[in-house]
């Protein structure tokens, strides 16, 4: 499913990984990067700014009441998805587009496979029987996402041959594969290294930014006290005569540390990629072997009473006081819900940028309500992300001006 190692998140550490890492980190998501892909966010957070409002507008017609009922957890899919898309392939999907709900389905089923118990990896001689037959799936699955990003690399060469180049991911990619030497991607032809960096770029921010972004509102709808004290910061700062901006941010700390009390909380994976020790040592009394498989139960580390007081509890004032120093770039051991060191996400800047933004926005243009009596279920399902298990319904109401609203990216 991932290119046979190609994908650098799985790679195994040496000279392709390096360069391909080298290429994502430094080209594609950098600090620089991602400033000049700010108008990709923006853009699509307003537009569904306008269109929730809109929405709350036609009810108000028919039902006389300006308030609508919205299933958060595809709201944010459908969002992250037309950021993720247009920054990596510079597309835009309506809601229920036919290659739109193709590639949603194909990515839950890479994400379901990725994280599933296969045996034959245990008990390698048992390969053949392909029991419970999740080798063949996790083939055709690979297949329908390899169509798909083959497709739009073909679209791309396409444009770059009548001189139609935007210089999303893709496009950058193919310049830069493109013009190096065989040897600097050793093992895998060009197109291969470019499929399998945009595919890991498109399965790690789709997914991993929906999910956090839906336990915040769980985690506000939850303790209402904080998402007012949320709102009064965005009145305090930003004020309700125009949209919040990710300019804003930086004055925003009590929105930040709902983020970080959020990744604390519910990392977007709960257990860490897949490391290997590189020499023998011995760690808590345990001697590890050089090169033995390294898993980090990022759920439990953030949730240890020795390091966090109420460690169960919704408590974003924490990163105001005793907690304030920790970030969220793999410095601080506590906190690791992009991991750390080499195998850290390089996409963290880029993730922040949307999770701050969206949250924001939302918090700031509607004012949101439980659905029903009682607390929002918090029930999870502990695949290879961390989702929510049931729907969550939130009732939106609009909080600012209507000319507000209808302002261009």
């Amino acid at each position: 499913m991932g290119y046979d190692y190609a994908m650098f998140a799985l790679s195994p550490y040496g000279e392709y990984w390096r360069q391909v890492r080298k290429l994502a980190t430094v080209e594609l998501l950098s600090q620089r990067r991602v400033e000049m892909l700010k108008h990709v966010r923006v853009s699509e957070v307003r537009t569904f700014m306008k269109d929730t409002y809109e929405a709350c507008l036609r009810n108000k017609e028919v039902e006389d009441s300006d308030t609508v009922k919205v299933e958060m957890r595809e709201f944010f899919a459908n969002l992250v998805f037309n950021i993720i898309t247009r920054t990596i392939a510079g597309k835009r999907f309506s809601p229920g587009d036919e290659e739109a709900v193709e590639i949603h389905a194909v990515v839950k089923k890479f994400f379901e496979f990725l994280g599933t118990f296969v045996v034959s990896d245990f008990i390698p001689s048992l390969k053949f029987m392909d029991l419970g037959g999740h080798v063949k799936r996790m083939k055709l699955v690979a297949k329908e996402m390899d169509d798909i990003i083959e497709r739009w690399l073909n679209e791309h060469k396409q444009r770059r041959e009548s001189n139609e180049v935007k210089q999303d991911f893709m496009d950058i990619l193919i310049s830069i594969v493109e013009a190096a030497s065989k040897d600097e991607f050793p093992g895998y032809d060009r197109d291969t290294v470019i499929r399998s960096t945009s595919l890991v770029i498109i399965t790690a921010g789709f997914d991993s930014t929906a999910v956090t972004l839906t336990w915040a509102i769980v985690l506000l709808l939850n303790n209402p006290e904080t998402l007012k004290r949320a709102q009064e910061e965005l009145d305090l700062h930003v004020g309700r005569k125009r949209l919040v901006d990710e300019s804003d941010i930086k004055n925003l700390v009590y929105l930040q540390a709902i983020i970080k009390e959020t990744l604390r909380l519910y990392p977007p994976a709960p257990i860490s990629l897949l490391h290997q020790s590189t020499e023998d040592c011995v760690v808590g009394g345990y001697t590890v072997p050089k090169d033995t498989l390294l898993i980090a139960n990022l759920w439990k580390l953030h949730r240890d009473p020795n390091v966090w007081s109420d460690p169960y509890k919704f408590r974003p004032e924490r990163f105001l006081t005793d907690k304030k120093d920790i970030d969220l770039k793999g410095q601080h051991y506590e906190l690791l819900p992009f991991g750390s060191g080499r195998r850290m996400c390089p996409g963290v800047s880029f993730a922040l940028q949307s999770l701050h933004l969206t949250l924001a926005s939302l918090i700031q243009g509607f004012e949101l309500a439980k659905s029903s009596d009682g607390p929002v279920d918090t029930s999870e399902i502990f695949r290879l992300t961390n989702n929510k298990a049931s729907p969550l319904d939130v009732l939106l109401r609009p909080r600012l001006s209507s000319d507000v609203y209808r302002v261009d990216a």
